[in-house]
């Protein structure tokens, strides 16, 4: 697989996705599909057995999961007759796949790090599937409809009346912003490039990252932290003053405003990334893996979850079918200008570092 360049603000090169570990089993996730077998579900006219699904589609959860059952799986069975069992990622059925063994999954979220470091377990796109026009050359033949996720700091906009914090220093700076952080409690996330950010380190100067000098800044704010191991606990802990501020994906502040309560989010040193969906290569149904990326492809769905989620699209196209304002709340919009594009290759060599320093300091 090709190197990747350094991720640019005009290239929009995208991120490392979490993986926090979902509540669902191998088990289960296998019962639901020979259950939905037995009930009879079919691919569209001409499939054969040994593609027609049902596919079963993995990621993180949440509101963002709603959305893409709405959007995209109801019409696509609809359409096609073949259904969609979405389902929460475990993460030891991810890692197995990224690795080239069998597993449940057929589209799977992942980042772009592990997109580089496991390409060559994952299975490219047909041609004739629109690939997105905002990913890396390397990266854009394994993308099924990437959205761009914005890693930022949120909090409900009454905490901070008089201004919240800005950028990672100022998530550190726990006497002028008092209260709980809640952090990612499984998987590193950006947690690394923020605690550098934090202590002085321009971003242009982040990779390789010193990962030493990340764990010792970490270790001044971990008595003011708490640990999320699921996305949509971040909601929960700031509805019920678990946490005064928070570090997680962008939709997750989205979906609270959705439901009628004003956050805040900070797009200073917000890290952009991609969150690809991927086909491994071990995928039990690929064609119809495959016929679902078709029909995400569509720029109109894509601009409709952005409408819903503010995740960027994976096509830019999508972009004539919103507003400005629209488009002012997506992680790559234009007017984002103090936002952090995270080097996927750097993030790849160090991966297994990253890996294993965050899970020792879990711990320690």
């Amino acid at each position: 697989m090709s190197v990747l360049d350094p991720i640019k603000r005009g290239n929009v090169q995208m991120r490392n996705a979490r993986r926090i570990l979902g509540l669902t089993s191998a088990a289960a996730v296998a019962g639901l599909a020979l259950s939905a077998c037995a009930g009879g579900a079919t691919g569209g006219a001409g499939s054969s057995p040994a593609t027609a699904g049902p596919i079963v589609w993995a990621d993180y959860g949440g509101t963002s999961n709603e959305a893409y059952n709405d959007i995209y799986f109801t019409p696509f069975t609809a359409e096609s007759g073949t259904e969609v069992i979405s389902t929460t990622i475990e993460g030891s059925i991810q890692n197995a796949m990224l690795g080239g063994d069998p597993g449940d999954y057929d589209i799977m979220m992942t980042g772009l790090a592990e997109t580089v470091k496991y390409g060559d377990n994952l299975l490219e796109l047909p041609a004739d599937v629109p690939r997105s026009d905002q990913l890396p050359a390397a990266v854009a033949p394994y993308a099924v409809a990437n959205s761009f996720v914005g890693y930022a700091q949120g909090y409900l906009a009454g905490t901070f009346p008089n201004g919240g914090p800005r950028t990672w220093a100022d998530f550190w700076d726990v006497e002028a912003f008092p209260g709980k952080r809640a952090v990612p409690g499984e998987y590193f996330d950006f947690m690394f490039e923020a605690a550098l950010l934090a202590d002085g380190v321009a971003p242009d100067d982040l990779y390789p990252l010193d990962l030493d000098r990340a764990v010792a800044k970490l270790d001044r704010l971990k008595p003011s932290l708490v640990y999320y191991t699921e996305y949509p606990q971040v909601q929960q802990l700031l509805t019920s003053g678990g946490a005064s501020i928070a570090f997680a994906p962008n939709g997750l502040y989205a979906g609270l405003s959705n439901d009628g309560i004003a956050v805040a989010v900070s797009w200073d040193q917000a890290f952009i990334e991609a969150n690809p969906f991927v086909v491994p290569s071990a995928a039990a149904h690929p064609e119809a893996a495959f016929e679902l990326a078709r029909f995400m492809a569509d720029p109109q769905r894509q601009a409709e979850f952005a409408k819903r989620t503010n995740y960027g699209p994976s096509s830019s196209e999508a972009f004539t079918y919103l507003t400005d304002e629209e488009i002012d709340r997506l992680p790559n919009a234009p007017s984002h200008t103090t936002v952090v594009w995270p080097d996927a290759q750097a993030r790849a060599d160090q991966y297994d570092d990253m890996t294993q320093r965050y899970t020792t300091w879990l711990t320690s």
